[in-house]
C-alpha cells in the first residue's frame, strides 16, 4: 500500500539546522520538502503561495517567533501539521496548546522525528471524512436506493430521504423517525436502522 505524499514546510533562521532536518527527511520517502524560510515573515509568503501539510517551525526567529507564526496560521484557511524544532525547552507549555503535533529538541533524535512523524500518520488516519467525500457516497448511496427508508405514514408506505432525518427513537414497541415537519413509523428497530442509515450523518 502506497503511503500518502507529504509536502512540508522547513522555518528556521539557522541554516545548518534546515540542512540537518532535511537530511532526516530523506529517510521518509512519503514526506517531500517544497519550501524553506529563514524567518516568520518570509515563512507566510510560502504558506499564502505553496500547497503543504506539515510544517517544520523553529521558535525564536527574527522577527516575531514560531508560536505567533502558528497563531497567525490558524487565523487562514490553512491547518498544518505543525511540528516545533528548537533549542529552547521552556516553550513546550505553549507549543502545545496551539495543537502542535510534537516539539522537538535541537540537535534533532531521529527517534524523536520518527516519533513525530507517526503522530501526523495517526492524526491523518483518524481524520474525519471530508463533506466533499460524504456527498459523493452519499450520491453513490441514494443512486443506488440506499439513502431511501420505508416509513409508514397516514396509513401508506412511502420511502424517506435519510438526509432528511434528523433523530430516531423508540417508544414502547414502535420505533419513529423524526423529520423537521413530521413523524414516520419505522418497522425497523433502532439496531436495524443503525445499520441502514448513513454512517457519518448519525450516532447512537
Amino acid at each position: 500500500m502506497t503511503k500518502m505524499a507529504l509536502k512540508a514546510l522547513i522555518v528556521d533562521d539557522e541554516y545548518p539546522a534546515r540542512k540537518e532536518l532535511r537530511y532526516l527527511l530523506e529517510k521518509y520517502p512519503e514526506i517531500q520538502v517544497v519550501g524553506e524560510a529563514t524567518n516568520a515573515y518570509e515563512a507566510m509568503e510560502l504558506i499564502e503561495a505553496l500547497d503543504y501539510s506539515i510544517l517544520f517551525l523553529d521558535i525564536d526567529m527574527p522577527g516575531f517567533s514560531g508560536l505567533e507564526l502558528t497563531r497567525r496560521i490558524k487565523e487562514t484557511a490553512k491547518s498544518p501539521y505543525v511540528i516545533f524544532v528548537t533549542a529552547h525547552e521552556q516553550f513546550a507549555l505553549e507549543a502545545f496548546s496551539v495543537d502542535a503535533v510534537d516539539y522537538l529538541l535541537k540537535p534533532i533524535d531521529p527517534a524523536h522525528l520518527d516519533r513525530a512523524i507517526g503522530k501526523i500518520r495517526k492524526r491523518i488516519e483518524e481524520k474525519p471524512v471530508s463533506a466533499k467525500a460524504q456527498e459523493t457516497e452519499q450520491k453513490s448511496r441514494e443512486a443506488a436506493g440506499l439513502g431511501l427508508i420505508p416509513v409508514e405514514y397516514k396509513g401508506k408506505t412511502i420511502l424517506l430521504e435519510e438526509k432528511n432525518i434528523i433523530f430516531v427513537y423508540a417508544a414502547k414497541d414502535y420505533t419513529y423517525i423524526k423529520t423537521a415537519k413530521e413523524k414516520y413509523l419505522s418497522r425497523f428497530t433502532l439496531k436495524e436502522l443503525e445499520q441502514r442509515l448513513y454512517p457519518y450523518h448519525f450516532y447512537r
